[in-house]
């Protein structure tokens, strides 16, 4: 009998594999919440860098005016950004220059009023020039509020700043504020302001919100027109006649579904300047009340019946009592 060889001993059945358990979700209680922040921004900077353009931007309507002409901002202007994590309330200012008249002076002290009571300094400069005089006096000014508030740095108009440009610049502004975090942005474009945002937000003190969520702005609807009216003018207004222009708004009356009657007049410096201001058969004052008005009736969402005068206030930059008559009092 022939031995018949042994079978293979069978192969040990493998052990069932073994997972670890997912770790358990965590609980809402759990994820730690980003804190909310809220606060007072400062944007400043010389004339004519896109400050108010920057701000109206954010806001995504119009509150503050807009020209080529420098010294166009001429009170602070409040601007209130609402987002869940976030209130950010920009204080739009006069560019900083040297004053020359009353006019000036209050210009220059609204501004420092909001550099030196605000949370964060917005910094603007228009990165497509180098530095010059007024920006580094304003980095001066800005440096003097010691611990006061970090800065952020705003190189605006960077569409206009030609490649060869672009490290000399950015380096010489950097240099203005060194503890200053800036970014390269372009406010009529839209280049980098989200980014620029989550710098300012992050800059800001921890906080609950300051104003109600569904209000975008102090300033008066009485005022905004005034000052529609006022940026009408210069727009249209060459030389030194658009700088002499002042509104005040005399008659303010609510029709009912954002129709409104407005009567106002523009004070102007000088005689001639008057028959400018007023033009050929009317015709200057009528496109500036054309101009206006499409303004107000995109901020009231209605009809607008808008009569303007104009008058001659000899001078009146110059006079001290002119100036706050015509509504330029620093605020205590």
């Amino acid at each position: 009998m022939t031995d018949e060889p042994l079978p293979p001993p069978a192969a040990p059945e493998p052990a069932p594999e073994t997972q670890s358990p997912a770790p358990a979700p965590l609980e809402a209680a759990e994820v730690p919440a980003a804190p909310h922040r809220s606060g007072f921004v400062a944007v400043v900077g010389r004339p004519n860098v896109g400050k108010s353009t920057l701000m109206n931007a954010y806001l995504g309507q119009k509150i503050a005016i807009i020209s080529n002409k420098p010294q166009t901002t001429r009170h602070t202007q409040l601007g209130i950004l609402t987002r869940l994590d976030a209130q950010v309330i920009f204080v739009d200012t006069p560019g900083m220059h040297e004053a020359r008249n009353p006019l000036g002076t209050y210009m220059v002290q609204v501004a420092t009023r909001a550099l030196q009571d605000a949370d964060v300094v917005l910094f603007i400069v228009d990165v497509s020039t180098p530095p010059g005089p007024g920006d580094e006096r304003l980095a001066e000014i800005i440096a003097k509020r010691g611990e006061a508030g970090p800065v952020v740095l705003a190189l605006n108009k960077s569409d206009r700043l030609a490649p060869d440009n672009v490290i000399p610049f950015t380096t010489a502004y950097a240099a203005l504020v060194p503890a200053a975090e800036w970014m390269l942005v372009s406010a009529t474009r839209g280049d980098n302001l989200d980014d620029l945002l989550n710098k300012i937000v992050l800059s800001l003190p921890e906080g609950p919100e300051l104003f109600p969520e569904d209000e975008v702005t102090q300033t008066h609807v009485r005022d905004l027109a005034g000052e529609f009216i006022r940026e009408a003018a210069l727009n249209l207004l060459e030389e030194e006649v658009p700088h002499g222009v002042a509104v005040e708004v005399e008659s303010f009356q609510e029709r009912g579904e954002g129709n409104a009657f407005i009567a106002a007049t523009l004070f102007v410096e000088r005689e001639s300047h008057k028959g400018i201001v007023i033009g050929k058969n009317g015709g200057m004052l009528k496109q500036i009340g054309t101009n206006a008005r499409k303004e107000i009736e995109g901020l009231l969402g209605g009809k607008v019946f808008l009569e303007l005068h104009v008058k001659v206030r000899v001078n009146w930059r110059k006079n001290e009592a002119d100036v706050q008559r015509l509504g330029y009092r620093p605020r205590e």
